[in-house]
């Protein structure tokens, strides 16, 4: 269980760290736009599906119990 919220946590990270890539065009080393907006877009999506993952594998364990 607390596995689900640490993993709702870390989408909460990538989610905010995608942002700081697309806003500030950093990651370890200065980027190009369409590389940090590239990858910001793919940190924010994976931020989305450990998300998802993490609510449905809550609302699963509640309902087994």
């Amino acid at each position: 269980m607390m596995f689900n919220w640490l993993s709702l946590i870390t989408g909460l990270f990538y989610i905010a760290l995608g942002i700081v890539v697309i806003v500030y065009k950093f990651f370890f080393t200065l980027l190009e736009p369409a590389i940090a907006y590239t990858l910001g877009a793919v940190l924010i999506l994976y931020g989305i599906f450990r998300i998802y993952r993490a609510v449905s594998k809550i609302k699963n364990s509640g309902n087994e119990e």
